[in-house]
């Protein structure tokens, strides 16, 4: 088993998780910037307001990248930072930011994979309806030109969007998220397909700005089935990409992007809404992609029990990460080939990560071994895919401890610590281990 020669190592960040600078120059405000000031929505009141300080130390961590041997490194654009309403003029001091951040990778040896969107909307475009107005996927398209104009001579990979599965399901559906909303079916539906139109238009967009060499992906969310037995394999894929009313399946996302269609099931749960899809949409949203990004952490089995397809309850001595997901490394192998075998693209593992209970210890030291046993089977799995299907880069998440959502601070994803009082930084032993494997490219394992 072997990764291939140019396979991408990187790791993986997002603006709000890390930058800070939250008020800081003309930059506009998000949905959670807004959202966490509301109390009992995030973790013990934690807010993104300066976190890592990334806006102001970003120097420091691409050195620690360049340290680390990294040699890619998955990112994302503020929207409200770069245009602080949304739409409109660019933010000098916003573009200035981000030039700067692109400039130091360049000079470190670092490529840049720019994400557009990972969940901090705008809050100006918000209070006009967010995802429900109907102009929201020209807001999108003019973002992304906006992007592709003052950042395209740095970056030449793009991926759309991060998991539209959470920041809609979570943000629209279950209210877990910002902007914390509970809305009818009907209503997410309607957000889905303006985020699918924003997806489409988007990559348009980009292609006829940045030219022919461009790539261009999106970000999945992933949580596949997977196979109790060998014999189970058909029906896990099947079970993977079944709907089931449900706004986190990835065929609700992927499959009107790849075939310019909506899959049966969808559509009969949208017509149960009175939502009916235009037709003249799907050829906007139809893209041609030259990556999927998945996001993989874990996955469930599933077996035939009586004829019908039933998920087995993992054993209590099944391992659970702090996010209390189970640590099933087969998804870094079925999870794949079950992606390719239904969309015929390549593929990109956009994140992947464990978050720990973890402290410096008395020496100051953090000997994350777990996280290191982590990689280690996860990445045994994902060289096992990459045999059979092409699997073109593998993205750690999270290169930095940070922001995890409602989940505040409390939850370690990263290869370096973060004291979250003074800045400092701290190598883990797991990121030494990391640049073993980049310099070994996976043979370390």
């Amino acid at each position: 088993m072997a990764f291939s020669k140019d396979f991408a190592w990187g790791v993986s960040t997002a603006a709000y998780q890390i930058e800070g600078g939250a008020f800081e120059g003309d930059k506009g405000l998000n949905v959670w910037d807004v959202g966490s000031m509301t109390e009992g929505r995030i973790f013990e009141g934690h807010r993104g307001d300066v976190g890592c300080d990334h806006f102001h130390r970003f120097r420091e961590d691409v050195a620690l990248m360049k340290k680390l041997g990294i040699k890619h490194y998955r990112l994302s654009v503020n929207w409200s930072r770069l245009l602080p309403h949304g739409v409109g003029k660019v933010s000098e001091e916003g573009e200035e930011f981000y030039l700067s951040l692109l400039r130091e990778l360049t000079d470190a040896g670092i490529t840049p994979w720019v994400t557009l969107f990972h969940w901090d909307y705008p809050y100006e475009l918000y209070q006009k309806g967010g995802w429900l107005n109907g102009n929201s996927p020209a807001w999108f398209e003019e973002y992304a030109q906006k992007v592709a104009v003052c950042f395209g001579q740095y970056v030449g990979n793009f991926i759309l969007m991060n998991e539209p599965q959470c920041f809609i399901g979570l943000g629209h559906g279950s209210g877990a998220h910002a902007p914390f909303l509970k809305l009818p079916d009907r209503d997410v539906l309607r957000c889905c397909h303006n985020v699918l139109l924003a997806c489409g238009r988007a990559e348009k967009a980009i292609r006829k700005i940045c030219g022919t060499d461009v790539k261009i992906g999106i970000a999945e969310a992933y949580w596949p089935a997977l196979p109790l037995t060998e014999g189970d394999y058909e029906v896990a894929k099947n079970e993977t990409f079944l709907n089931h009313r449900s706004f986190g399946r990835t065929s609700l996302w992927l499959d009107p992007i790849v075939f310019g269609k909506y899959p049966s099931d969808v559509l009969v749960w949208m017509k149960e809404n009175d939502f009916v899809p235009p037709l003249r949409d799907m050829s906007l949203i139809r893209s041609k992609l030259d990556f999927i990004g998945f996001n993989t952490y874990s996955g469930d089995y599933v077996t035939v029990k009586e004829g019908k397809t039933v998920s087995v309850t993992p054993a209590p001595s099944v391992p659970k990460t702090d996010m209390r997901w189970n640590v099933h490394p087969d998804c870094m192998y079925y999870g794949p080939k079950f992606l390719y075998e239904r969309y015929s693209l390549p593929l990109v593992c956009t994140e992947n990560g464990v978050a720990l209970t973890e402290w410096k210890d008395l020496n100051g030291k953090i000997l994350d071994y777990s996280r290191i046993d982590f990689l280690k089977r996860y990445l045994k799995s994902l060289s096992r895919a990459a045999d059979e299907v092409p699997i073109q880069g593998y993205f750690q998440w999270s290169f930095i401890d940070n922001f995890e959502w409602a989940e505040g601070f409390s939850k370690k994803f990263g290869l370096v610590h973060v004291d979250y009082e003074t800045g400092e930084r701290t190598l883990k032993e797991s990121a030494n281990f990391y640049k073993s494997v980049i310099a070994s490219n996976g043979e370390n394992i």
